[in-house]
């Protein structure tokens, strides 16, 4: 009985130190060295909060900048990809629909190479960003649908381009840009909402 009483104490104090201590002292520590990550990086816009940084949104539309494809609508319940496999028949078809669709939607020549961000969904299906490459393909179908003038088009490249940042892991990727960042950027530039 003893050994049992001593096993169940020791379970209780691990359970406290492992369950409680541990993690209130990781979330201190997060929030004290990185507290806009820490508090979902969330963005404001009328005083209101509008979205997280870290999560894409849908952006339909040819007045925003489109992010790329989520095979879970960006929610953030059910984030995950599609599970087609690479030899898939229907990811083949998903993705010659989307290839056409890009290009006809951003008045593209159909012998430019298509992004692959543009053509794939994310794994997490949350995937706020997009290349630089993306953003100024679609600059002429937003300019377009926002009879911007040329001045304003020279404005939103250089928004591309201040917005634009390399990741962390520059082998396999190009300069990215936050789809949800680039879209209120265009909003207060162009004075819509």
């Amino acid at each position: 009985m003893k050994t049992i009483r001593h096993a169940f104490l020791m379970f209780i104090v691990l359970a406290i130190l492992t369950g409680v201590m541990y993690p209130m002292v990781m979330i201190g520590i997060g929030r004290w060295l990185f507290p806009e990550t820490a508090n979902g990086s969330l963005i404001k816009k009328n005083g209101a909060v509008f979205g997280s940084a870290l999560i894409g949104r849908n952006f339909t539309g040819n007045r925003y900048f489109h992010p790329r494809p989520s095979a879970t609508g960006y929610d953030p319940l059910f984030s995950g990809g599609s599970n087609l496999s690479a030899s898939s028949l229907a990811l083949a078809d998903l993705v010659a629909l989307r290839r056409t669709a890009f290009r006809r939607d951003n008045f593209l020549d159909t012998a430019l190479p298509v992004p692959s961000e543009m053509l794939f969904a994310s794994g997490s299906g949350l995937d706020p960003d997009i290349s630089a490459e993306s953003a100024l393909l679609q600059l002429a179908r937003v300019s377009v649908a926002r009879q911007l003038t040329p001045e304003q088009v020279l404005g939103i490249r250089a928004v591309i381009a201040d917005l634009a940042r390399s990741p962390k892991s520059s082998i396999l990727f190009t300069t990215r840009v936050n789809t949800l960042l680039l879209n209120l950027a265009l909003d207060s530039l162009t004075g819509s909402q």
